[in-house]
Formats: structure tokens, C-alpha cells, sequence
């Protein structure tokens, strides 16, 4: 094992090298470039064996890689923001189709008005798409959950999206652990998959799924993402033991005796646990639940963790224009619906666009949490940091 300092970036593009990919289908887009930017340098360089296939557009990128997928090749491509809403048309083929495709999204706002800065509203819009979704706050988890990814992937036989925050993590340096490469190709041997376009087979890919026939088609693609609940955490299992760092769906972070908890997802846990921590010190009872594996929801064992606190902030990134409420927040509070004594949730949108969300920020989302909870009644979602 070798200690580097790379960016989220560089972490993804190095875990796909050690992965020994046959096809990478690359088409920039910022600021997820500098991913695939490495890999045609390791192409080049001979330093991986795969076909490298520059595109005319992420719609053709993800088409190359369904069709890629469906010879039996391993697969990945890179994207971000208006990048994935181009592929929007394909997602949904390539989870149907059972594709097995590794996918960094390098989450960014999308336009309009144009802005190139982090927030969550790229894969809160394919939350349906059927795409395995796992969040990564640090360079070493990016690196991890990559490597992760494509073991999911072809266990289960559906497309993993790893999402980083753009910039936060994407081009921040931090020291990462980097396994030996033999010992990566342990863990995720690249065996020969089924050529699914073999003529040889008897079967078709892609048909026409009319009324009598195309529920039970697509039953397949939900049945196999329910049943990757415990695949996906006995994965990270053998991961830990393996390597010896340690990922669940779901962190947990000052739980003992907490009343109420803010809960997050990407890189702004980092901040909230600071901020707990200072808060746990002036004898304020809070904690912090960080969500990593976005779909499947986590539901049971969320229900679980949440279900005797007494409030719950729900930070989000995106939005819902015309819902309800936020796309977090609506996935906490139907996992809560049959829990016996339900918490009282108070929703917060905040850092839309890359908007910098401070300390003081923070400490008012636990108290509105805290007040919300005390009064028995929560607010509206509270826009944090919305200038007048």
C-alpha cells in the first residue's frame, strides 16, 4: 500500500485503472474533465489496457457504454451536472437493460442560470432513473466506493453512480491510500461476462415491452434493486476486512442520548459533525446521520436509527419546484410513516449553486431542528442563507 495526495478526481481515475476497465467513454465536462482527462493519460501510457472512445456528447458516451456493457465488457464514464440531465434518455436503458456501468457523477448545479458550482439538483433529478446512487464526502472515499462500485455493479447487474461534490471534493487534494494494484484485482477480478449481443444467444436486447409483457420487464430492474440492500452491505463487508476501512449506508455521529439530529448527505457532513461537536460542548444534546447509499433508500434501518429522536433536520442541496418538499426530506419522512412515535422533521434547502453555507448557518439549523421539536410543529423548508 502507498500513501498520495490526490484530488476526488485523480482518487476516481486511479481506482479505475486498479479496476482493469475494457471501455472508458469520455466527454468533458467541468468539473468532472480532469477524471477522464487522467485515464487517456494511463491509456496512453500503457499503463491500462482498455479502449478509450472520445464522444461527441455524454448521450453518446452513456450509449457507448450500454453497448459496451452488453458484450460482457467492464465499463466506466464520468460526468456532471447538464452532462447527466443529456443523458437522462439512456439512464433508464442502461438500468433496464441490467448494464453493469460504473458511472462518477461530479455533482454540480444545473442550469439555468449557468453555474459550474456544486449542489445536488444533477442526481436528485435521476433519483428514479434506476441507477444505484452512493455519495462520497472525502478523496479516500471516492477512491473506495469506486473500487466498491464495480463489484456492486456486477453482482447485482445494475448501473452504480458515484457522486462527488464538484470541487469540495472533486478537486481538493488529501492524502489517500492506494492498495497494492494485484490486490484490487483480487477483490473485483475482471472475469468474463455473458456477450449478451452474441448471436449465438437466444434471446433479444431492447425490444418493444408492450402492455401483456412490460411490467413484469421492468418488475426485474425494481426486484434487483430491493434485493441489492444486502448485497451492497455485505460488499462493504468484505471490503473492510480486506482493506480495512470501514463504509456503511448509513454514519452515524454523536447518537448517544441525542434529542435531535441534523441529517446530511456529501461533503457538508464534514462541517455539521464540527459543528455538533462544539454544540455537544455547551451541553446541547444534538447529532448527525449521513446518508451514503442514496438508492436504495435505507429506509428500515434509517427508521431505526431515527425513530426515537424527537426532531430531524433534513439538509438538502436541490430542490422540488412544486412538491411538497425537498427530494431528502421526502424520502426521511415516508421511511418515518409508520413509525410508531414519528419525530418532528424541519426541512432546510441550502448551498444551491455552490453557495458557501457557514458555521452560524449550521448552529441555526440545529436550533430551528431543537425549536421544531420542543413546539411540537415544524416550518415550511427553511431556505438557508436566501438573501431578501
Amino acid at each position: 500500500m502507498k500513501r498520495m495526495g490526490l484530488s476526488g478526481n485523480y482518487a476516481a481515475a486511479y481506482a479505475v485503472k486498479m479496476a482493469d476497465v475494457d471501455v472508458i467513454a469520455a466527454y468533458p465536462i467541468t468539473p468532472q474533465t480532469t477524471i477522464v482527462e487522467k485515464l487517456s493519460e494511463f491509456v496512453a501510457n500503457g499503463e491500462l489496457d482498455a479502449e478509450y472512445i472520445n464522444v461527441e456528447s455524454e448521450h453518446s458516451a452513456l450509449s457507448a457504454c450500454v453497448g459496451a456493457s452488453l458484450t460482457g465488457a467492464r465499463v466506466f464514464t464520468a460526468t456532471s451536472s447538464q452532462g447527466l440531465a443529456y443523458m437522462h434518455e439512456v439512464l433508464f436503458m442502461a438500468s433496464a437493460l441490467r448494464t453493469p456501468i460504473v458511472m462518477a457523477n461530479v455533482n454540480r448545479a444545473l442550469s439555468a442560470p449557468l453555474n459550474i458550482w456544486n449542489d445536488h439538483s444533477d442526481a436528485m433529478a435521476e433519483r428514479d432513473s434506476g441507477w444505484i446512487q452512493l455519495w462520497a464526502s472525502s478523496a479516500q472515499e471516492v477512491f473506495d466506493t469506486t473500487v466498491e462500485a464495480f463489484k456492486i455493479a456486477e453482482d447485482v447487474q445494475l448501473p452504480v453512480m458515484v457522486n462527488l461534490d464538484g470541487y469540495i471534493v472533486s478537486h481538493t487534494y488529501e492524502p489517500v491510500n492506494i492498495p497494492d494494484e494485484e490486490e484490487v484485482r483480487k477483490y473485483i477480478p475482471s472475469k468474463p461476462m455473458k456477450n449478451r449481443l452474441s448471436p449465438s444467444l437466444a434471446y433479444s436486447i431492447g425490444v418493444v415491452g408492450p402492455p401483456e409483457y412490460y411490467f413484469e420487464m421492468k418488475y426485474q430492474a425494481i426486484d434487483a434493486m430491493e434485493r441489492s440492500r444486502v448485497r451492497i452491505r455485505e460488499i462493504e463487508s468484505d471490503f473492510n476486512k480486506r482493506f480495512g476501512r470501514s463504509y456503511d449506508d448509513i454514519y452515524t455521529y454523536f447518537m448517544d442520548d441525542v434529542e435531535y439530529v441534523l441529517l446530511t448527505m456529501g461533503s457538508m457532513t464534514g462541517t455539521a459533525r464540527v459543528v455538533a461537536e462544539s454544540l455537544r460542548s455547551r451541553g446541547e444534546k444534538v447529532g448527525v446521520v449521513a446518508i451514503r447509499t442514496f438508492r436504495p433508500f435505507p429506509s428500515e434501518r434509517l427508521a431505526g436509527i431515527l425513530g426515537d429522536v424527537g426532531g430531524i433536520g433534513i439538509m438538502d442541496r436541490a430542490t422540488t419546484p412544486g412538491g411538497s418538499s425537498s427530494p431528502l426530506y421526502e424520502d426521511v419522512a415516508s421511511c418515518l410513516y409508520s413509525v410508531q412515535k414519528r419525530p418532528i422533521l424541519q426541512g432546510f434547502v441550502a448551498g444551491l449553486g455552490g453557495r458557501d453555507v457557514s458555521i452560524g448557518e449550521f448552529e441555526m439549523m440545529f436550533m430551528a431542528t431543537k425549536e421544531a421539536a420542543k413546539s411540537g410543529r415544524s416550518k415550511p423548508s427553511i431556505y438557508v442563507g436566501l438573501r431578501g
